[in-house]
């Protein structure tokens, strides 16, 4: 593969916990939210996986929230000779079309929704290290460590964690 390959990753590890059932297979729009999270990043990226389902499992273990998703996709990028990672949650309904444009260069996340994001995959031992560490694992902490820059996306994203938040995003899609 050319070293400026992009993989797509969908955080898909989560336990629904808000949502009360696995949001992944959610449906928004006639698609589920997995389908649409897959769908968006095919787009954008040359690769895509999903994490945390079974495929790619998080790193170094489930339940880690969505630096162990990261890590994993991170990992699988650096082995397969992606040189990026295009990040985002299985809830975000989707992602925007020129949402990569908008993050580029890497390092850089959504300032209102970090987990969505464009990583260096030479990032993964970083990620290795600050995850064995007993600092507070937050995805803002790991991005101001590799010096990620917080981007304000032109499109806002949806964030579905609640049965709530699946309904707003229908009436949304249903508007336009």
């Amino acid at each position: 593969m050319a070293p400026s390959m992009i993989l797509g990753a969908v955080l898909a590890g989560g336990q629904s916990s808000r949502f009360g059932s696995d949001k992944a297979l959610a449906a928004l729009g006639g698609r589920t939210l997995l389908e649409r999270a897959v769908a968006s990043l095919e787009t954008q990226c040359d690769g895509v996986i999903v994490v945390g389902r079974g495929e790619v499992p998080d790193r170094p273990c489930a339940g880690m929230g969505p630096l162990g998703g990261i890590n994993a996709a991170l990992h699988h990028a650096h082995a397969q000779g992606y040189a990026e990672v295009l990040t985002c949650g299985v809830d975000c309904g989707g992602l925007a079309p020129d949402t990569m444009a908008e993050l580029t260069p890497a390092p850089a996340y959504v300032a209102d929704q970090p987990v969505i994001g464009l990583w260096p995959a030479t990032a993964a031992t970083s990620l290795d290290a600050f995850l064995a560490t007993d600092a507070k694992h937050s995805m803002r902490a790991f991005a101001e460590m590799i010096g990620a820059r917080p981007v304000t996306l032109s499109a806002k994203t949806a964030n579905i964690n609640t049965r709530e938040d699946l309904a707003a995003a229908q009436e949304h899609i249903d508007g336009l």
